[in-house]
């Protein structure tokens, strides 16, 4: 069939087209159809299916997530337990404000059972923190680094906590910090101690 042929179709008359006329008008008439439902409708339910799909696979991440957390909660819960168990251990090894005073003669005594001589034992302003609050004492002693190694030994077995910081060792009437040592040498310690007691209802 050539272009003449088609020009003489009777478009009132489809039924008399010829077959392969027939064929191809409605094969492009379907593909007007679907070109049409795709623009107007099918796209946009398209658009919600990607949106569904990717909505379900964030609320199976979810609930695999719960699941996990359900499936592990009873060890969770003993988790929770013994951390509770080991924070009230660690505080009941802070001592009460009254007991404060107690711990500093304490540390003290500490160190002349060491043999040191006491050149500054300075208790500094208290630092309050979120629950508790520590007490910085400021310490200057003399003597040798075995006794230095025992004081810092007797202070950790102490029944409350004190922790110490900013140690410094220098030999006794000189200004190097990083002496050859040995259990004999004369020698000075600076350092901080910090003691600390738990704020009961949040005040001191």
């Amino acid at each position: 069939m050539n272009l003449a042929e088609l020009r003489e179709l009777d478009l009132q008359q489809p039924g008399r087209w010829p077959l392969l006329v027939k064929v191809a008008a409605m094969v492009i008439l379907f593909s007007l159809v679907l070109g049409a439902g795709w623009y107007f409708d099918w796209q946009h339910q398209w658009d919600q299916l990607d949106q569904a799909r990717a909505r379900e696979i964030e609320l199976k991440g979810h609930f695999e997530q719960k699941q996990r957390l359900a499936a592990n909660l009873a060890a969770y819960q003993k988790q929770l337990k013994s951390m509770q168990a080991s924070f009230g251990a660690m505080l009941r090894q802070l001592p009460s404000r009254a007991e404060v005073a107690k711990l500093l003669v304490d540390i003290s005594h500490t160190g002349l059972a060491s043999g040191l001589e006491f050149e500054l034992f300075k208790p500094l302003d208290s630092i309050r923190k979120e629950f508790y609050a520590e007490l910085p004492v400021a310490i200057e002693v003399r003597g040798t680094y075995q006794e230095f190694a025992k004081f810092v030994s007797d202070v950790a077995n102490l029944p409350r906590i004190v922790t110490l910081h900013n140690i410094r060792i220098r030999r006794d009437g000189a200004a190097d910090e990083n002496p050859k040592l040995n259990a004999d040498t004369p020698l000075r310690m600076a350092l901080s101690a910090k003691t600390y007691w738990y704020l009961e209802g949040g005040t001191n």
